[in-house]
C-alpha cells in the first residue's frame, strides 16, 4: 500500500491541518488518495468540526465518516483511555479489520493518528504498534518553537529503534515574526536527526479549506513525497 502515516510529537501540534491539505493537494495532482483516521476522541466524527470531517472534505474521498474513523469515544483523552472509560476494548487487530475493508477503495492513503507516535491506542498498542502494521512511512509534524528540538529528536530516535521508515519533518506553525529559536531549530534538526525538512509552514489565521490547501502547497515539498511514493512497487 502507498502512503504516508501522520504523526506528531504532541497533541495539536496541526496533524490534521497537515494530513487534509497534503490529500487535497495530491487530489489534485490527480492521485487516487483516501484518508483514514481509525481513532478518534471527544467530537462525534460527523460533526463539521471533526478531524473526520475535514480530511473527508479535503481529500474529496467517497468513503464515509464511518469508513475514515471506525473508532470514536466521547471524552477528549488517548483513545484507550477514552475507550475504556466507556467500557470498550479496541485492539490493533480491530482496527486492522477495518483497515482491510477500505484499503483497496483508493491506490494511495494519508493515515493519521492520535498525538504523539507513543500515544497508547487501544489494548496492548501504541501509535508506533499501528504504524509498523500498515508499513506505511512517517511525516513527522511538529511546533517551531523553543524545545521542539528535543521532542522531534526523541520522537526520530525512537521511530528508528522501533524500525520505522522516516518520510520528513514538517514544522508547523512558524510566527510571523520568528524568534531566534523558531530560525534556528531547522537546520539544527537536520543536523542532528538526519532526516529532512519537508516544510515549514506558517500559523493559519483562518482555517478555512483553501487556505490549507494553499498553505501546504506554498510550504511544503509535496513533489518529494510523491517521488517517494512512485519508488513503491
Amino acid at each position: 500500500m502507498k502512503g504516508f502515516f501522520i504523526t506528531g510529537t504532541d497533541t495539536d501540534v496541526g496533524k490534521t491541518i497537515i494530513s487534509s491539505g497534503l490529500a487535497a493537494v495530491l487530489k489534485e495532482k490527480n492521485v487516487d488518495v483516501g484518508v483514514f483516521k481509525p481513532l478518534l476522541s471527544g467530537i462525534v466524527r460527523e460533526d463539521h468540526a471533526s478531524d473526520t470531517s475535514l480530511l473527508k472534505e479535503l481529500s474529496q474521498t467517497s468513503l464515509s465518516h464511518e469508513d475514515i474513523t471506525p473508532f470514536q469515544f466521547k471524552e477528549p483523552l488517548a483513545p484507550y483511555v477514552a475507550a475504556k472509560l466507556e467500557g470498550k476494548l479496541v485492539g490493533l487487530e480491530d482496527v486492522l479489520s477495518h483497515w482491510g475493508k477500505i484499503r483497496d477503495k483508493h491506490e494511495c492513503f494519508i493515515v493519521e493518528g492520535a498525538g504523539g507516535i507513543s500515544v497508547p491506542l487501544g489494548e496492548g498498542f501504541l501509535v508506533s504498534d499501528l504504524v509498523k502494521a500498515l508499513q506505511l512511512p512517517i511525516v513527522i509534524v511538529a511546533r517551531p518553537n523553543l524545545g521542539t528540538f528535543n521532542h522531534i529528536f526523541l520522537t526520530v530516535q525512537y521511530a528508528k529503534s522501533v524500525g520505522l521508515s522516516i518520510a520528513g519533518i514538517v514544522i508547523n506553525g512558524i510566527s510571523d515574526d520568528p524568534d531566534i529559536a523558531e530560525r534556528t531549530n531547522p537546520e539544527l534538526i537536520e543536523e542532528f536527526c538526519q532526516v529532512p525538512i519537508l516544510g515549514i509552514t506558517p500559523k493559519l489565521k483562518d482555517i478555512a479549506k483553501e487556505n490549507i490547501k494553499k498553505m501546504v502547497e506554498d510550504h511544503i515539498n509535496v513533489n518529494l513525497l510523491i517521488n517517494q511514493l512512485e519508488e513503491v512497487k
